[in-house]
């Protein structure tokens, strides 16, 4: 029953959803695709439904090429990559068991955290966001490495969690749903946490990726109203990374990962180094003053 309820309530979540980003990108003027941006969204989703993870490579990217100001990334993760993974959410939940109690919890942890997160990175300068995008990419070099080089935890077989330890399980993702919306995505670390926990790794997908399928409408609707945002970038994601999805998770189900993980090492910590370096730049300005700034041209 509770499976089934959050499976109707995520159609539901990722109809409206998809409604109001049309809405919004045709009123700004913005109903177009960046052909640039479907290509982007159906690699990056169809990897990250294979476990590499979307919001790295994208960054990444949107930084290599300059679609985006830096102001505008966190909303682009948040906002293109929701649907897609409302897909994948649909498909794993329905098809991978586990405690159907840890799952509810954990994903309502996470939406709670990404409201909080949400107001937050709104509000911070350039700077301070560029700072959290680059030490979140250096973790995530090092968790690619670590996943490459068989130091994570293999995790165990259990499907639910005692007391305790769904208890932490439960407020980490309350942690990591805040965090999501800085762009520190929440698949790896949730994947690890739960199989220190001895959760079954597969068992673990379903966990994450609704967590992240609930929250990121829920944060995209506040992103949405926001003026750093370029929905033609959003919408070129939302069109490559849905079809990517159906296809990894249905079709092709899995490949030799390891050789494109240390590519993304490599990618993301100059990104990473990048990123940080130009925050160590970037002079202290006003909040509003960098918000105007970053909306009228990209940062160098």
């Amino acid at each position: 029953m509770i499976v089934a309820l959050l499976l109707a309530s995520l159609v539901i979540l990722g109809g409206l959803f998809l409604a109001v980003l049309l809405g919004t990108a045709r009123a700004r003027g913005q109903l177009a695709l960046r052909g640039e941006a479907v290509g982007l969204g159906a690699a990056t989703n169809f990897f990250d439904t294979l476990g590499i993870g979307s919001f790295a490579p994208t960054i990444a990217y949107l930084r290599l090429r300059r679609l985006v100001p830096d102001r505008f990334i966190p909303a682009t993760l948040n906002v293109g990559h929701c649907l897609p993974t409302v897909v994948q959410a649909l498909i794993f939940v329905n098809l991978v068991r586990v405690d159907p109690l840890l799952l509810a919890a954990c994903i309502a942890a996470a939406v709670a955290g990404a409201v909080v997160g949400t107001s937050v990175v709104l509000r911070l300068p350039t700077r301070s966001v560029q700072a959290v995008i680059g030490v979140a990419l250096l973790v995530a070099a090092a968790v690619y490495a670590l996943t490459n080089l068989g130091l994570l935890p293999g995790g165990g077989d259990a499907l639910s969690l005692g007391t305790g330890r769904a208890t932490i399980a439960i407020t980490a993702h309350l942690v990591l749903g805040a965090l999501m919306t800085f762009g520190i995505g929440l698949y790896a670390p949730s994947l690890i946490l739960l199989s220190l926990l001895g959760l079954s790794p597969i068992a673990a997908f379903p966990i994450m990726m609704g967590a992240c399928a609930f929250l990121m409408p829920v944060a995209g609707l506040k992103f949405l109203r926001s003026e750093h945002i370029d929905l033609r970038v959003v919408l070129g994601i939302v069109a490559g990374g849905i079809p990517a999805v159906l296809l990894a998770a249905l079709v092709v189900k899995s490949l030799p990962l390891d050789a494109l993980r240390w590519g993304v090492v490599a990618i993301v910590t100059y990104s990473a180094v990048m990123l940080l370096r130009t925050a160590v730049r970037t002079p202290r300005q006003p909040h509003a003053a960098v918000a105007s700034k970053s909306s009228r041209s990209p940062d160098p």
